[in-house]
């Protein structure tokens, strides 16, 4: 069984859907650099570890990464799963890990890299939005992607309401992506991601309009 540990900042509701998948999996550990986050309660909840490493208590990104990184070898993890983790990896713990975390971001990647990309997505006028499951590499959500969930952005969206709809569609792919992983039915190879038995050249999509 896959040993996964999730890495959080806020509510967690990310991590609760993944909870809740009852997932091939096991969630072994949940990590937050705050310690006030509300994930770490969902965690302690149906009991799964927690510990709290505040970057603020470190003078280099390099050396809370070497802490954060020595905990999920104590947890002997498999799989990394960021969820709302506010923090930009360092290259050295990113390379650790390549292959073996992923990530979920708010926009159709290769679109809308970084923050606000509900906003941007409302002032550009574009009619599809969407979240994006894929892995870390050292650039900044560039990863390769593995699923896209695609929602058509109304008329009368703001970016609360366009922000909630994609939200939604993270806690149906972001899951269903890590079961996949579980399960073997997504690999990460030395010959590229295969899905199925096949190279993944695009992205699973899902549409909910």
């Amino acid at each position: 069984m896959i040993k996964i540990a999730v890495l959080v900042s806020g509510s967690g509701s990310n991590l609760q859907a993944l909870i809740d998948a009852n997932l091939s999996g096991q969630i072994v550990g949940v990590i937050s650099n705050k310690p006030d986050a509300y994930a770490l309660e969902r965690a302690k909840k149906v009991g799964i570890q927690t510990a709290v490493i505040e970057h603020k208590q470190y003078p280099t990104r390099e050396a809370f990464d070497a802490l954060m990184h020595q905990q999920l070898l104590d947890w002997n993890v498999d799989l990394v799963i960021l969820a709302g983790f506010m923090r930009i990896l360092s290259a050295k713990f990113v390379q650790s890990w390549e292959g073996k975390m992923v990530n979920i971001h708010p926009s159709l990647l290769p679109n809308y890299k970084g923050m606000h990309t509900h906003k941007r997505v409302l002032n550009t006028g574009d009619v599809f939005h969407g979240c994006t499951v894929h892995y870390v590499t050292a650039e900044l959500d560039a990863g390769q992607a593995l699923a896209q969930g695609v929602v058509k952005v109304a008329h009368s969206d703001t970016e609360i309401t366009l922000a909630n709809r994609v939200h939604e569609l993270e806690h149906i792919i972001y899951p269903q992506v890590v079961e996949w992983i579980c399960t073997g039915a997504l690999e990460h190879t030395s010959n590229g991601v295969i899905y199925r038995n096949h190279p993944m050249k695009e992205p699973v999509q899902f549409c909910k309009f």
